[in-house]
């Protein structure tokens, strides 16, 4: 009778010590984005890196149990940083387009406009510069965030207009939104910038807060711009690095060797499926928006090149800026042009030229 006692309380205890184990393993994951699934990067994050982490984790005794807030549910365009300091998620998609003083090294796309409209290239060149510029890294460690790799770029970027655009001429007392440093973008045309993103732009032109907006096709057709912008100048201001998916480093280094390398395997796949077939979905853009009425026009070479060569050094001046804060400005915007040349791209400006 004891023993057999002995046997049906050592098979209780090996029950609920499996149980226990179980319940262990499920690690608890919020995703945060500000922009909502209708953007390509959370339709991806959703759709791809998701996925991938748990097909990764498979047969290893950890499951996720995931709880995805985009759109506003738990922060707003820009406030991820906060979000995610503040413990509400543990993995984000951090647009670093929008913490420009937090994440200046990130930025560099977006003060070296007219760049190449290659979004694999510009991904890829600046995923490469994180490796090879160990302060890019600090940067988003300073955050507690964990760089996962890969990330998103932003297509070749346009203007769209409620009046027609032919050169910087007609951009004169003009108020035009822009993202972040792309403001920069306006300066010396005579137009004025207005900061904005994605969620405001729609409404600021139909009230008239702005008369036009710097955007990408995928984005601008998903948010119907052409509605209330309907002259679309394909100016190429050339691909935006954007940011990147990150961990809240200090919960990511408590996690096991098997979820840190599933979240890494996720970016990756993450930055693969964005970047495929990309070049589809902006023809599928402007095949939307000129469906809607838009009026497609391409910027002129003369044109481009005039409007380059109009704005002041705002690479330099950028990268003065931040070397004196302590921070490789000069050597990221070298770096950034460097690459971009040696894999062909044909720059009508140096900015690299002091």
């Amino acid at each position: 009778m004891k023993l057999r006692h002995y046997l049906a309380g050592g098979v209780l205890a090996a029950t609920l010590g499996l149980a226990a184990t179980a319940q262990a393993d499920t690690v608890d994951i919020t995703t945060v984005a500000g922009h909502p699934p209708v953007f390509l990067w959370v339709k991806t994050m959703s759709e791809t890196f998701i996925p991938t982490v748990n097909e990764t984790l498979a047969g290893s005794g950890t499951e996720i149990d995931w709880t995805e807030a985009y759109g506003g549910t738990l922060a707003k365009v820009g406030g991820e940083v906060e979000a995610m300091e503040d413990g509400l998620a543990q993995v984000g998609l951090i647009a670093s387009l929008f913490e420009p003083s937090l994440l200046s090294l990130q930025n560099v796309t977006y003060v070296s406009p007219f760049g190449s409209p290659d979004v694999d290239l510009v991904l890829s060149t600046v995923d490469t510069m994180h490796r090879e510029i160990p302060a890019m890294m600090t940067l988003w460690e300073n955050l507690d965030l964990q760089y996962l790799g890969g990330g998103f770029a932003l297509e070749d970027y346009m203007l769209m207009t409620s009046f027609p655009v032919t050169s910087i001429a007609d951009l004169e007392g003009r108020k035009i939104n822009a993202p972040g440093a792309a403001v920069n973008w306006l300066s010396g045309t005579g137009a004025v910038g207005v900061a904005g993103n994605l969620t405001t732009y729609y409404n600021d032109i139909k009230t008239g807060v702005a008369d036009g907006v710097i955007v990408f096709p995928t984005a601008a057709a998903a948010a119907k711009l052409y509605e209330v912008a309907p002259y679309v100048t394909r100016v190429h201001f050339g691909a935006q690095y954007a940011g990147a998916i990150m961990a809240k480093k200090s919960w990511y280094d408590d996690q096991s060797p098997e979820v840190q390398n599933a979240l890494q395997v996720g970016a990756a796949a993450f930055a693969k499926a964005y970047a495929a077939g990309l070049d589809a979905r902006v023809t599928g853009a402007f095949a939307a928006m000129e469906a809607g009425g838009a009026t497609i026009t391409e910027l002129s070479d003369e044109a481009r090149n005039a409007w380059a060569n109009a704005l002041p050094d705002v690479a330099q001046d950028w990268a003065a800026d931040i070397d004196a804060k302590g921070l490789p400005g000069s050597e990221v915007v070298a770096a950034y042009a460097r690459h971009l040349q040696e894999a062909g791209a044909v720059l009508p400006r140096d900015w690299t030229a002091k």
